[in-house]
């Protein structure tokens, strides 16, 4: 699958990102590469393929989460320690407009 500097430029446009012309060719050739590659990985038969997560035989490790009784002399620490407060709440920047 060919693309065009034009196809990244779409796809930069949706992503936000400003390329040069030469960065669109480049990519135009790189992702080209790898869509090529991805329609050779297609052309495998894994009919019969189990389905695998992860191959390092790891498993995840959870645990309950439990609510513990507040430490008065950390939340005080903490709320000393930052900078803008009004009482005991902690004032942050906006994050939505």
């Amino acid at each position: 699958m060919k693309l065009t500097p034009h196809e990244i430029e779409e796809i930069a446009l949706l992503a936000r990102l400003e390329l040069s012309d030469s960065e669109k060719e480049i990519y135009a050739e790189q992702l080209s590469v790898i869509f090529d590659y991805i329609e050779i990985l297609n052309e495998v038969d894994t009919e019969d393929v189990e389905e695998t997560c992860q191959v390092t035989g790891l498993m995840n490790v959870t645990r309950e989460d439990t609510v513990g009784e507040p430490n008065d002399a950390v939340q005080q620490k903490i709320i000393n320690a930052f900078p803008e407060k009004v009482g005991s709440l902690l004032k942050v920047k906006k994050v939505f407009e």
